[in-house]
């Protein structure tokens, strides 16, 4: 038996026998980033914790007005489209203070278009897969471990990818594995998760922050982390793919890779808690440079492919701030801002260059739901000159390019009620405005609609320390 069919019939049991413990669960509200999943607590140390998610969602667009079209722009009729990821979370304690997070996930559906057309794509389950058929695969699989100083400790719930039990307050981390890097990095109370949040690329992540993945979203690496009670500081290496949009990762390792720090800020304003992230990166890759491919065009009077640019060790760098803000118990607001060089190629997650959104996040409690949050949001993405310039002369990027262009940033307008329907199950409706699509004024705008079908649960553990 094939690894893929081992973790699908692993998923497909513990699936089953599972699904029975939903209702014995009591949830939290999904105001955050939490769900019912989220809501597991502990008054002792687990020794390891088994959690389940499944996701499904549902995209649906109408026709629209485009002047043209070209190789990569969303198709101007009707599409409907499916997703759906399934997710074990098992962590295990290896000491007191290391752990092994293994988590095998199945997923499979389209996006629209082959996922293309957009650059602020509308279903952050589908990062950049077109595979309708249901595929396993390992998710994350990596070893932690704390190193403490001083005697403060944190105690901490059980979650998925998380042990209840005590953290020193004071520590030095390290993660060492398989992960996506916005485990790490960017993180935001309101808007990080496309599973129970914001679902739109551009806002779930900060979208100018080219993150090194494969198609699927994860990488391989190693993350430093300083913890403090104010402050974190976050360093991390990792692998970059072998080729724009690739599925392989490049194993010239100490030349071509992606590196990013951050530094967060928490605090308290009038006792609500709040947080300030400041994010840099650069990338190593086998990228290539719009300024040459327009260039190499005009030499071969051809129509420019950047592709035809590409060597080791280009560098692509670019900055992100991510900020969040609690004004009540039930209403949170936040905002991130992004930027990058813009003469670089557009590598591993998707072709915004410039980046500004906000948004608003409220509880239910008001109206007696306080399972159910509801949520606006608008982001506006931008592209550099020179890749405005190649874009308009018909050369491709990553996942957009329509033979074209006539630029405008382009906005999104996303909002999102999401209601629990029992215990450890969520249903979400949202909708999203897009104009100018692929930064296209001649194209758009859209609407889109999405039903999403969330349930979380965990599995307690038999034995505690």
């Amino acid at each position: 038996m094939t690894l893929n069919k081992m973790l699908l019939a692993a998923c497909i049991l513990l699936t089953a026998s599972m699904a029975g413990l939903a209702q014995d669960q009591t949830p939290a509200a999904p105001g955050a980033a939490s769900n019912d999943a989220n809501s597991l607590q502990n008054t002792e140390s687990e020794r390891w914790n088994v959690y389940y998610q499944a996701t499904s969602i549902g995209d649906y667009h109408g026709p629209f007005y485009a002047a043209y079209s070209g190789p990569l722009s969303l198709l101007d009729q009707t599409e409907h489209d499916v997703s759906l990821t399934t997710t074990l979370f098992m962590t295990g304690r290896l000491e007191q203070n290391t752990f092994l997070v293994f988590d095998p996930e199945i997923a499979g559906g389209r996006g629209f278009s082959g996922v293309n057309g957009i650059a602020d794509a509308p279903n952050g389950e589908i990062p950049r897969v077109a595979s309708a058929t249901p595929k396993p695969y390992i998710a994350r699989l990596y070893l932690q471990h704390d190193f403490g100083f001083g005697k403060k400790l944190d105690r901490q719930e059980s979650d998925e990818n998380q042990l209840a039990g005590e953290r020193p307050a004071n520590r030095y981390s390290i993660y060492a594995g398989r992960f996506t890097i916005t485990d790490f990095f960017d993180d935001n109370n309101y808007t990080h998760d496309p599973r129970t949040q914001f679902m739109a690329w551009g806002v779930m992540y900060n979208g100018a922050w080219d993150y090194p993945a494969d198609t699927r979203g994860y990488t391989w690496g190693i993350v430093h982390e300083a913890n403090t009670r104010n402050w974190s500081f976050r360093y991390g290496i990792v692998a970059e793919p072998k080729f724009a949009n690739g599925s392989q990762f490049d194993r010239r390792l100490f030349r071509d890779h992606g590196q990013v720090w951050e530094v967060e800020r928490r605090y308290s304003w009038r006792k609500r808690g709040g947080a300030i992230r400041l994010l840099a990166y650069d990338n190593r890759d086998q990228g290539g440079n719009y300024a040459e491919a327009l260039k190499l065009a005009a030499e071969t009077q051809t129509t420019p492919d950047v592709t035809l640019t590409d060597r080791v060790g280009t560098l692509k760098y670019g900055t992100g701030l991510s900020f969040d803000q609690a004004i009540t118990s039930d209403v949170g607001l936040f905002t991130r801002l992004g930027w990058n060089d813009g003469k670089t190629q557009s590598f591993a997650f998707t072709a915004i260059d410039r980046l500004a959104s906000a948004g608003v996040s409220v509880k239910g409690t008001r109206w007696r739901r306080k399972y159910d949050v509801v949520g606006t949001s608008f982001t506006a993405g931008g592209l550099s000159a020179v890749h405005r310039e190649y874009l308009a002369a018909g050369g491709l990027d990553f996942l957009i390019g329509d033979g074209a262009l006539n630029y405008s940033p382009e906005c999104v307008w996303e909002s999102f009620y999401s209601t629990r329907v029992t215990p450890g199950l969520y249903a979400t409706f949202d909708a999203q405005r897009d104009t100018n699509l692929a930064y296209n004024h001649d194209r758009g705008p859209v609407t889109i609609y999405s039903i999403r079908l969330h349930m979380a649960f965990g599995l307690k553990p038999w034995q505690r320390e």
